[in-house]
């Protein structure tokens, strides 16, 4: 009985100390320097991002465009477990199903409109049509998208994350636009290695 104990708070202590890395690790200064840098040469411009200026008065993308605010965009977030993104969509675009893997991702619609939805473990479809002025939270790690339906215009989102980078798994190219073998996709997604290999050509970086 004592062995079992002992085995119990092992597998506790292992499954505590887990969670407690799962998210930006916390750091013990004010803010991390980058190693080129020092204090001395840190100032208001470094606590600065400037890359989102240009939004300002732009014309519509012609694709579906992400401008990101992470740690490799804005070195000062390394440490702060925040970050933005800018979601551009064209009229009928979409933000392919995809995940991120390190935060949960909070979405205000500021302009347009946009359809929205993730999938919960239990493969549970949540989906909501947003409207100016509305958040929609993408829990973290679950597969989602969102898409423009409105033929005609255009529509903009911005998504805080509780991590400085988050990351992202784009699905269709994760699927297919990397290496796994034709067969596997084949087999898994209950079709024939033609379809998988005409899937994989439209996904192929244009010439």
């Amino acid at each position: 009985m004592a062995m079992f104990k002992a085995f119990l708070v092992v597998i506790f202590s292992i499954v505590v100390a887990h969670t407690a890395i799962a998210g930006d690790p916390d750091i013990l200064t004010d803010f991390i320097v980058p190693s080129n840098l020092t204090n001395i040469n840190i100032d208001g411009n470094f606590f600065t991002f400037t890359g989102m200026r240009a939004l300002v008065d732009a014309s519509p993308p012609l694709a579906f465009k992400v401008l990101k605010a992470s740690m490799v965009e804005f070195p000062a977030l390394n440490g702060q477990s925040v970050s933005y993104t800018a979601l551009q969509f064209p009229p009928a675009s979409t933000n392919p199903p995809h995940t991120h893997p390190r935060s949960a991702e909070l979405l205000f619609l500021t302009n347009g409109s946009l359809q929205v939805g993730f999938v919960d473990t239990t493969n549970k479809l949540f989906i909501q049509t947003l409207q100016v002025g509305d958040l929609f939270v993408f829990p973290k790690g679950l597969v989602h998208f969102q898409y423009n339906v409105d033929p005609q215009n255009a529509a903009l989102a911005i998504s805080a994350f509780g991590s400085a980078n988050a990351g992202t798994v784009s699905l269709p190219n994760t699927l297919f636009a990397t290496n796994i073998d034709d067969n596997v996709l084949a087999i898994s997604f209950k079709t024939d290695v033609s379809t998988i290999r005409a899937l994989k050509a439209g996904l192929a970086p244009k010439p």
